[in-house]
């Protein structure tokens, strides 16, 4: 889905990239660790296009439809919850019954149909993040790349969220970027960490089991001491 070869690229003098190679393979979930300021959120910037002034070659494959959920949901908090997930026709003037019996759908998987006329400033942050995750799941894309969509909320409603994007978005190619190794044990089929200066990739973890994994399973625990490993580097 996405091939990276020989990328360089910089930040107010500091080299983030150089001869950077990576790959994201087609529908799986690739979770990205590393430490804040490592890189991992201007991987997703480069990947979606919005940095240009790189060396080297970033390669998607032909006619991919790419979606973005970050932490912040970015939705239109006057808006109704229905005219956001239908955000891209809406803004068009292109809604019509189609669009709205997709979106009722997609709410409905989600668990926020009785919501649906409701404006967004009056949702609680899961439900938000409930809305963002039909939205993107509307724009119906091939590529999905995500920020810590789930950081800011508290540990029940993270779970609800991450097993229900996982069940919803199991066909799709995921790249996640996080800081909580649970969070990628539990829903990565592959796991790398991002360190050193300028960024590097670390092997692969991939675990054995199929995903959501929880952590009663003893392997994620040693899988979860070899991240950290990873992640603390010559700083334990």
């Amino acid at each position: 889905m996405v091939e990276i070869h020989k990328l360089c690229f910089s930040f107010e003098d500091q080299m983030i990239f150089r001869d950077f190679n990576f790959s994201l393979a087609s529908r799986q979930w690739t979770a990205l660790l590393g430490a804040s300021g490592i890189g991992k959120s201007t991987l997703l910037r480069l990947i979606a296009g919005l940095e240009k002034d790189y060396q080297g070659k970033i390669m998607l494959a032909e006619n991919t439809r790419l979606a973005w959920l970050a932490q912040q949901d970015s939705l239109f908090p006057w808006l109704s919850v229905l005219d956001n997930v239908q955000l891209q026709a809406h803004l068009q003037g292109k809604t019509n019954p189609k669009t709205q019996r997709k979106a009722e759908d997609l709410l409905q998987a989600v668990n926020m149909l009785a919501h649906k006329h409701k404006p967004c400033y009056q949702l609680s942050g899961g439900q938000r993040q409930r809305v963002a995750l039909a939205r993107t799941l509307m724009l119906d894309a091939d590529l999905i790349l995500m920020d810590e969509p789930f950081s800011a909320l508290d540990a029940v409603t993270r779970l609800q969220l991450q097993q229900l994007a996982r069940q919803l978005l199991k066909d799709k190619t995921v790249l996640l970027i996080t800081h909580d190794p649970q969070e990628a044990l539990r829903l990565a089929d592959r796991i790398l960490v991002l360190k050193n200066h300028p960024a590097q990739l670390s092997d692969p973890i991939v675990p054995a089991s199929t995903a959501p994994r929880f952590s009663q399973d003893p392997q994620l625990w040693q899988l979860e001491q070899r991240l950290f490993r990873e992640l603390l580097g010559d700083n334990p």
